[in-house]
């Protein structure tokens, strides 16, 4: 008699699924594959992500100041009620 357990199928899945990353990485090491490695993705990342921010501080600034002007300008009223 089999009993079907929850999770079992998903547990064959997640082993192929891991023994096929294993046979892929074991080739890549073989191969001597020098792609880019995951901390040079993540210091790329990060600069990525502190020019942006730095660009919106920049654009913030501006709009903050370009407000503060508008605000502080005196407009004439052309039918004369003031």
């Amino acid at each position: 008699m089999k009993i079907n357990t929850p999770g079992a199928e998903a547990a064959g899945y997640l082993g192929v699924f891991l023994k096929a990353h294993g046979a892929r990485l074991k080739a890549a090491l073989a191969a001597k594959d020098r792609g880019a490695s995951a901390v040079e993705l993540a210091v790329i990342t990060a600069v990525l992500v502190g020019l942006a921010v730095a660009i919106l501080v920049i654009v913030v600034n501006f709009a903050n100041k370009q407000g503060t002007a508008i605000t502080n300008t005196n407009v004439p009223n052309p039918a004369g009620g003031g």
